[in-house]
């Protein structure tokens, strides 16, 4: 029994995992998503009840026995967690843990799998990815599609009499809560002068002899090929570095950031991703801005991809922040296909923070976000009280305009004659 708020380690985690490798059903399903908290299962279970995501046994298993130990516990409670880098490198560890049969299950179709129940077999289930971001509606909607694809894996295998365990898991929680001194103190710095509690690893950077010449980051750097290939690239370009950025070119006026994968996933052997930006003077603000003209995708050396960019500019000086980047229309800033190819693919970018041109000392410098100063909101509630401030204005002036009479009636004369001309 773990107490309270206890954070679980890489090597407690081996220790609480090790009685699935020794049981005698060796089939183990690790089903994997970019992030994830026990929030999202007591929050949104009890608040869309009428709605309620998880439908499959293996969630609702979960959710029942986690109700009852916050029922049964005489205070509040805090229950333990994992921590993220173990969740991290899990996938390395149950590779190294037996002699697995691993394989990957991209397409969401256990139709064709050929699983040998003599022998270990270790199946990866990366599920379509959510950002906690979005609205509760849009969170719900994504945590229910995933909650489906679980329960009709696991069913078809139930259906051919395989005996399996599972994992589900994720690479980051959804939800982190910092001390209010800390986040009073953050304001809109961002990584400029203190990384985020969540942060875990530091921003790929990439150098022309000493100097450093671009700085890239992303909580979560994620793409999907053709509604169903499903391709996350936090790990191997932020935590292992896996990745070959040796074609990215700088100047002082064009700067081209290039990463290269090999074998990212099953069916695709090399995958380029290019950011492309450019550092120009405008006279309108009389001073030079940094935009990211597009973004490319290069598939297998042959499938070219292009995508027009929206709203991503900051003065040359400044990085350039945005909580939510890609090809959904909800995201502030937009990826925009701009030919047939790229049509294929979906782009999900969580906390994008980039800087091409004068980086100073290895960071990043002041972030200029994506959100408006004057959003939607305000500016209803500007207009709303324009209208009210000139209503109020033309009450003040009628009831100042009032005047009363120069003369009045005497009870004991005769009545007052008011000529029509006074």
């Amino acid at each position: 029994a773990l107490h309270e708020g206890h954070v679980v380690t890489a090597q407690e985690l081996t220790a609480l995992l090790q009685p699935v490798f020794t049981q005698s059903s060796r089939n183990l399903i690790l089903f994997l998503q970019d992030t994830l908290s026990i929030d999202d299962f007591t929050y949104l279970s009890e608040s869309y009840s009428n709605k309620n995501p998880f439908q499959n046994q293996v969630n609702k298993v979960f959710i029942n026995l986690l109700q009852e130990i916050l029922q049964s516990s005489p205070s509040s409670l805090v229950l333990p967690a994992v921590d993220c880098k173990a969740t991290r490198y899990l996938l390395s560890f149950l590779q190294e843990s037996g002699d697995w049969k691993l394989t990957n299950i991209t397409n969401l179709d256990v139709s064709q799998l050929e699983a040998n129940t003599s022998k270990p077999n270790l199946l990866v289930v990366r599920l379509q990815p959510h950002d906690s971001g979005l609205n509760e509606i849009s969170t719900l909607e994504a945590i229910a599609e995933n909650d489906k694809i679980i329960g009709r894996l696991t069913m078809d295998l139930q259906e051919r009499g395989i005996h399996f365990s599972v994992i589900y898991t994720a690479m980051r929680p959804s939800r982190i809560f910092r001390r209010m001194d800390v986040v009073g103190k953050l304001k809109r710095q961002l990584m400029a002068t203190e990384e985020d509690d969540s942060l875990s690893y530091p921003p790929l950077n990439v150098t022309t002899g000493n100097f450093t010449c671009i700085l890239f980051y992303a909580s979560n750097f994620s793409l999907k090929a053709n509604s169903s290939v499903f391709i996350d690239l936090t790990n191997a370009t932020f935590v292992t570095q896996n990745v070959d950025i040796s074609s990215s070119e700088c100047s002082d006026i064009n700067t081209t950031l290039s990463l290269k994968y090999t074998m990212p996933v099953n069916g695709i052997s090399s995958l380029e991703i290019r950011f492309l930006m450019t550092n120009k003077f405008y006279d309108g603000s009389a001073r030079n801005w940094s935009t990211l003209d597009s973004v490319e995708i290069i598939q297998d050396g042959e499938k070219f991809s292009k995508f027009n960019v929206s709203v991503i500019s900051a003065p040359a000086e400044y990085s350039f922040h945005c909580q939510l980047v890609g090809t959904s229309n909800l995201y502030p800033a937009r990826l925009i296909p701009s030919n047939n190819e790229a049509k294929n693919w979906d782009v999900y970018i969580s906390r994008l923070q980039i800087q091409g041109f004068n980086i100073e000392n290895n960071q990043f410098s002041y972030a200029s976000d994506c959100a408006y100063f004057f959003t939607p909101a305000i500016w209803m509630g500007l207009v709303t009280s324009i209208v009210l401030l000139w209503i109020l204005a033309c009450g003040i002036h009628m009831i100042m305009q009032l005047t009363t009479n120069s003369r009045f009636d005497d009870p004991k004369g005769p009545s007052l004659s008011v000529p029509q001309t006074e």
